[in-house]
């Protein structure tokens, strides 16, 4: 499925030409691809959420210098990551990442990974959705746990499996019930399980 009909904000264009130089490949992950294919528009979103396959920091730093105006960064080096604010709207960067949690810490060993990496580490296979902004496949959809059948199903379930995905970060647990309450959405039964 290709959705580079729906990637009208500017940024889109400007991240998919850095990429292209910087040979970074660069892709919209998570929310604001789970809500463009709830709604079908993309009209002034507020907050996007882009993966770099390499250090987020420096994409935001090309992507503000390509930009050309004066704009907010700020760089949260602790995490890899670095947010633009353009006008309304709250780009954040990160680096794609492989995460693993200790049994006794919420805090994640984080290593440099791929898209797919990063993808399995998402709460929701809602929010692993991502569009790439790539010159060879720019606007396609990559969906490697079945987001959209989820979205769909109006379900909420994790990218991998669910225990393994709270115990990793146990908000996500009252993040699944939140989304489920707000988009309305059932909770797969070993996702609730896993709640409970």
């Amino acid at each position: 499925m290709n959705l580079s009909d729906h990637l009208h904000h500017k940024v889109f264009q400007i991240i998919a030409s850095v990429a292209s130089e910087e040979k970074t490949p660069s892709y919209v992950i998570g929310g604001f691809v789970r809500d463009l294919l709830i709604s079908g528009s993309s009209s002034a979103p507020k907050d996007i959420d882009i993966v770099v396959i390499g250090s987020g920091i420096e994409m935001a730093e090309k992507v503000r210098d390509a930009i050309g105006e004066e704009i907010p960064l700020s760089v949260f080096k602790n995490f890899g990551t670095a947010m633009l604010k353009w006008g309304d709207t709250e780009i954040e960067f990160v680096g794609a990442r492989k995460e693993s949690y200790r049994l006794d810490s919420r805090k994640p060993l984080v290593e440099n990974g791929t898209l797919e990496d990063d993808q399995n580490r998402r709460d929701f296979t809602i929010n692993a959705l991502a569009i790439s902004l790539n010159p060879g496949d720019y606007g396609e959809l990559l969906d490697p746990f079945g987001g959209v059948k989820h979205l769909e199903e109006k379900l909420i379930t994790t990218p991998l499996e669910p225990g393994s995905t709270f115990s990793d970060d146990p908000l996500r647990m009252l993040r699944g019930i939140r989304f489920a309450t707000t988009l309305g959405f059932s909770i797969e039964a070993e996702t609730l399980n896993a709640i409970h």
